[in-house]
């Protein structure tokens, strides 16, 4: 399996980009992984929270494909522990998802098109951090899923 994660807009912070950084080189023992960025907008502050989902929404549509399973990480989404994080993708891997595409929106959200194509969706927490922070939280716990399905000692119980 292909992972994806899907970003609006470059991570800017060094510390975030060295965790990032860490555990994406990890990730590479596991699976297939690669992070992909789309520009953030530019020229907003004449834009509505609506027109800016809407304008990213089209440029997050083409850098999906039609075979790609997308999962969007989303406050509204469902919540795991990490054993079910990790048992959701051993039943993705055992269904023989070739692509899954992990998306984190700009700061209002996603367009209704977006909405429409995901085929799941995953909250973090229900507090809020910042879409750059997210990205490290992200693939940490990939990575910890990973561990956890081959019975690794990086996740304690």
């Amino acid at each position: 399996m292909h992972i994806k994660l899907l970003v609006v807009g470059k991570t800017e912070e060094d510390y975030l980009k060295r965790g990032i950084e860490i555990f994406v080189k990890r990730l590479k023992f596991y699976t297939s992984f690669e992070i992909e960025v789309i520009p953030s907008l530019k020229d907003t502050k004449n834009l509505s929270p609506n027109e800016i989902k809407h304008k990213e929404g089209e440029r997050i549509l083409k850098h999906i494909s039609p075979n790609d399973k997308i999962i969007l990480f989303d406050e509204k989404g469902k919540e795991y522990n990490s054993l079910e994080y990790s048992s959701f993708l051993q039943r993705e891997i055992s269904a023989n998802v070739k692509s899954l595409v992990f998306i984190v929106g700009g700061a209002f959200g996603f367009s209704q098109e977006v909405y429409d194509v995901s085929n799941n969706r995953i909250a973090i927490s229900k507090m809020t951090f910042s879409h750059q922070m997210i990205r490290l939280m992200i693939v940490e716990q990939l990575y910890r899923a990973f561990t956890i399905m081959k019975n690794e000692p990086y996740h304690n119980q």
